[in-house]
Parts: C-alpha cells; structure tokens; sequence
C-alpha cells in the first residue's frame, strides 16, 4: 500500500526577542501561514493519520495551528526531540522507524535538514524557485513511496507538491471545509467556552473575576474551545492559564452569547466553575491580569459582556437556594 509523507518547515518566526533559538517563536504571519497549509491538507481530504514535530517552539507552535485547522486535537503530535537540529541520517533513522499502520505522516521541522530530506528522497532533480528557497517558511512538500517505511532509500519517492501559504487563499473557508463564506481565521476560532468561576465564602457567594488582556475590563475566562477538548474542557484550561484557578465546571451551560470578531460572530457557551484551588502567583501564566472574589451584584455591574449579567444572577440565586 502507498505511504505519503507531508515535509513542513515551521513558520515564519521572531527574531525581535533576545531568547535561546530553542525558545524562538513565531510571528502573527508565521500562525495564520501553519493555519493555511492544516486547511489546504483537510480541504484535499490529506489529513495525516500520525505527526511529528521538533519541540522547539516555533515547530511545535506551527504543528499545533496546522492541526487544529484539520479539526485534529493539538495531543496527536508526538514531540520527537530527533527532528531538533536534525542531520539527514537522524530524519532518516526517524522515517524508518514510523509505525508501518502508518499510511500518512506529516513532518515538521527545520531546514537545513527538511531540504536535504526532500533532496534525498527524490530520484529527480528538484526546480528551485526563483527567489532561490526550495522550502520557505511554512511550506510544505508532498511525497509518496511505493514501499513500506522501514524500506525507504535515496530516490524512493515521488514529489507530488509543494505547497506555499503565499499561493493560499488569504482567508479561510467558514464553517466548513467547502464552505463560501470566508472568515479571517480558521472555523474552529468561532466556538468558544467561558466560565464564571465562584466559591461560597462561610456561605456567601462570591465570584472570580479577572482583567482583559489590556486591563481596560472586567471579565471571566473565556477562550476558543480547542479541538479535542469538550468545551468544559476548553474552558476549565482558560480558567487555570487567564484566572489561576482550579475547579469543577457544571456540565450544563448557564447560558450564551454572541459577539462579533474576525470578521464574523463569534458564539460562546457560558458554565458555571466551583473553584477548588488557586494556584500561587508564581505559576500563574497569566498573573498580569490580576484577579479578584467580588460579590454577583459587583460582578453582573462591572463584567464588560452584559450578557453575563443574568447568568451570574442566576448562578447566584441557585447557589443561595443551595443547589450548588
């Protein structure tokens, strides 16, 4: 049976901060492209059944935006510590080894090695572009093999394409793969999770609020709900990174909303979260924001989204009724 391998150079990343090229990231340009390419492979229907990507953070970033942009959870990517600095014998030994139930695999790393990878796979001479770059930032190159992956050698693959994010649309498909709409970023952006976090004081309600990423509101956690995760997981993790806090989030929702943003609107599903730890400031990701227990009637006056104010009342009422 064919095997393809999908070959892509991470995106375009910051070279403005002063860190360890390990720990480099990637610009806004450099997400938006990862995001074309994961759109273009579920739009061709060439989803790969495995990834592996570099952990450093600029491969491992590019692998997770493209994935996500399949409908894939962001858990999928095996973090191979090979592909980091990896000559052609270290991606090689890494090919050979892929699990034979493996029809499709998409690897995303670095050049120097992704090129020599691609060069030494194929048995034909390679055109190179005009600008000189076989494989720029964020592109990707399509290979099949007639022979299993243990079997690989020099010349046993066909180029079938490379693909550059420059040739993409520069919006994308919404809600669905063929859909007509185009939205300014991938489908899954749109469905969003939120909690208002609360805990009963000596037997008074209170609840957690935080502050916007640019401190001009007031609000609650709220995020994209990922890939993978059940919207109360979507929002349970905005909880712990925005807010610091641990808990038990309702399985029903409290209520929804919509709000317009990315060009389009954007719907969020609101829950309830029983706060059962907050974690130091030290390990608080977003410590930034700071965070504070106020009473429902501050929080459902202040909360930036007016749409919260009756969730929040009415989180309120069912607690002093004690049905939390």
């Amino acid at each position: 049976m064919p095997t393809e391998l999908l070959i892509l150079r991470h995106g375009k990343s910051d070279w403005s901060q002063d860190l360890e090229d390990f720990h480099r990231p990637l610009i806004d340009r450099g997400k938006r492209d990862a995001q074309r390419i994961g759109t273009w492979l579920l739009k061709q229907s060439l989803v790969p059944d495995r990834i592996a990507s570099s952990p450093a953070e600029r491969a491992i970033v590019t692998a997770e935006k493209a994935v996500k942009a399949m409908g894939l959870a962001a858990a999928c990517i095996v973090r191979d510590a090979r592909i980091y600095g990896a000559s052609l014998a270290d991606l090689m030994d890494l090919l050979l080894t892929t699990p034979e139930t493996t029809q499709r695999l998409l690897l995303v790393g670095h050049n120097p090695g992704l090129e020599s990878l691609l060069s030494y796979l194929v048995a034909r001479d390679i055109p190179i572009p005009e600008d000189g770059k076989l494989l720029p930032t964020a592109t990707l190159a399509r290979l099949r093999f007639d022979t299993e992956w243990s079997a690989l050698t020099a010349g046993s693959g066909k180029l079938l394409s490379i693909t550059r994010p420059s040739g993409l649309p520069r919006k994308f498909p919404f809600p669905a793969p063929d859909g007509k709409e185009q939205r300014d970023r991938p489908a899954y952006y749109y469905r969003q999770s939120s909690v208002i976090p609360y805990r009963l004081n000596e037997g008074v309600v209170e609840i957690l609020v935080i502050s916007s990423s640019k401190k001009k509101h007031l609000v609650v956690p709220k995020g994209i709900s990922d890939p993978g995760l059940t919207p109360q997981q979507s929002a349970a993790k905005e909880a712990m990174e925005e807010a610091g806090a641990e808990g038990e989030v309702s399985t029903e929702p409290l209520g929804s909303y919509h709000y317009p943003k990315w060009g389009a609107s954007c719907s969020v599903e609101v829950y309830a979260m029983k706060v059962t730890k907050m974690i130091d400031e030290s390990e608080w990701q977003e410590r930034h924001r700071g965070r504070s227990w106020v009473t429902p009637e501050e929080a459902a006056a202040r909360l930036k989204q007016r749409e919260l104010a009756p969730m929040v009342d009415k989180l309120a009422a069912g607690l002093r009724r004690g049905e939390g």
